[in-house]
């Protein structure tokens, strides 16, 4: 009779972390062969974890994609791409003039520093991408939604200029997610993602992903790629589309050369975190979508805002391109740019109570944030007209919490610049729960200032 004394009952549901810097081996000639690459494996935690590989094979198959690199933050992810693609020739990028901050940080002063240089163009006008290209141009870079105003892009379209002119589709898809939009589907070759917001939904972890969407070969036009597919020391004497395999080199190449390099790696206890995450993502991004229109609705008609920030309200080609661009929802962000001098402006951003400053997205909780005071705030004055930022604009990144709450904390501080309470118009559409919040939480601040 076997013996079961000691035998497990059952296995974890949720998979254990792998908290390893480093990985041993059966013998010298296995060590050898996974350090040289000449066989798959794990040999320190700077390029790889099993928590990490998984945590990359979930988002690759999110995303439809063909693989995928994890890195330390989302600013990792969109250098390494850079880097992979740009670094060997000091390209040229043309990129969306509607990024987030840092990203215009990182194109227009650090690697600007090692050679590259761009050329920024309006998502919504592909004549201004094909104007921008020349003969150094490796890359278009732009978001699937804007980050702050929402806008959507003309991605297709920008797409096919790009390859006509031989260059490489970087989307960031942060905003979307992969459970909203999956750009390999509408021409990106490269997706990136700020982990830390959607994917992790909690405002806990911060991470990054760079993933291949299967869409690049180098060995289409092999002169305009040779540190892809010519030989080279680094890799013994091989090419990394020898490697590799001609879709996976340009992912090989981050990962093995930029990532091992720089070492901006992922620990294994993020990826655990950002995988659980991962699990809720369509209730959470489905809900918060929802959230963040009705706001944008209701903000909409109120008199102390003058423009809302979303696809429903961007005009007819924005909600075309929502209603026919593959897109499944738009997302918990959005914008507004108010009625007020900048002194009203700080005092709405003051009065909230439910929802909170801070610089993060995709939190369950609410957040508001001022770009021209903090994400964007190093952006010329070249750079801030082309955005569509003002000292006006707020952005929203809509949480969980109920949306009547939500609104009754906006009217209350609202009312700073238009006594929402004594508008008629701005509340005909607010439910009589929120309405009768709102009042209270106007007093209560009025009796404390």
């Amino acid at each position: 009779m076997t013996e079961h004394v000691n035998a497990p009952l059952g296995t974890p549901i949720v998979a254990p972390i792998h908290h390893s810097a480093a990985y041993a081996f059966a013998s010298l000639a296995d060590a050898r062969a996974v350090f040289a690459q000449r066989a798959s494996g794990y040999t320190y935690a700077r390029t790889g974890n099993p928590n990490v590989t998984a945590l990359e094979s979930a988002v690759t198959k999110l995303e439809r994609a063909e693989c995928a690199v994890a890195t330390s933050s989302g600013q990792a992810a969109v250098t390494l791409a850079l880097l992979a693609l740009t670094g060997p020739v000091n390209g040229h990028v043309v990129a969306s003039s509607h990024l987030y901050g840092g990203t215009v940080d990182l194109l227009t002063d650090t690697l600007a520093e090692t050679g590259l240089t761009v050329t920024f163009a309006d998502p919504r006008r592909p004549e201004e991408w094909e104007a921008a290209v020349t003969s150094q141009t490796r890359v278009f870079f732009l978001e699937s939604i804007a980050n702050p105003l929402a806008d959507l892009p003309e991605l297709e379209t920008i797409a096919d200029i790009a390859h006509r002119n031989g260059a490489v589709v970087i989307v960031d898809n942060t905003v979307a997610t992969p459970h909203l939009f999956t750009p390999g589907e509408h021409g990106a070759d490269l997706v990136v993602h700020s982990a830390t917001k959607y994917l992790s939904g909690h405002g806990g972890p911060l991470g990054g992903l760079l993933v291949d969407t299967g869409n690049f070969d180098p060995t289409e036009d092999p002169q305009r790629w040779p540190w892809l597919t010519t030989s080279h020391p680094r890799w013994g004497d091989r090419s990394p589309v020898e490697v590799y395999g001609a879709k996976r080199a340009l992912l090989g190449v981050a990962r093995c050369k930029y990532l091992n390099d720089l070492g901006p790696c992922m620990s294994a206890i993020t990826a655990h975190e950002i995988l659980q995450g991962i699990s809720t993502l369509g209730v959470r991004v489905e809900r918060q979508s929802a959230t963040a229109a009705s706001l944008a609705a209701t903000l909409n008609r109120h008199p102390a805002v003058a423009r809302v920030h979303h696809p429903h309200f961007g005009g007819a080609r924005q909600e075309e391109l929502y209603e026919q661009g593959g897109y499944r929802g738009a997302g918990g962000v959005f914008s507004i740019d108010l009625n007020g001098v900048p002194e009203q402006v700080e005092h709405v951003v003051d009065s909230l109570r439910l929802i909170k400053l801070a610089a993060n997205i995709g939190d369950v909780r609410t957040l508001v944030a001022h770009p021209a005071s903090m994400t964007h705030c190093r952006l010329t004055p070249e750079q801030f007209r082309a955005s569509g930022i003002t000292g006006q604009t707020l952005r929203f990144t809509v949480g969980l919490e109920d949306v009547a709450d939500l609104t009754a904390d906006l009217f209350q501080a609202l009312s700073v610049i238009a006594d929402a309470t004594e508008s008629p118009a701005a509340w005909e559409h607010l439910p009589h729960t929120a309405r009768a919040t709102a009042h209270q939480q106007k007093d209560s601040f009025h009796d404390h200032h």
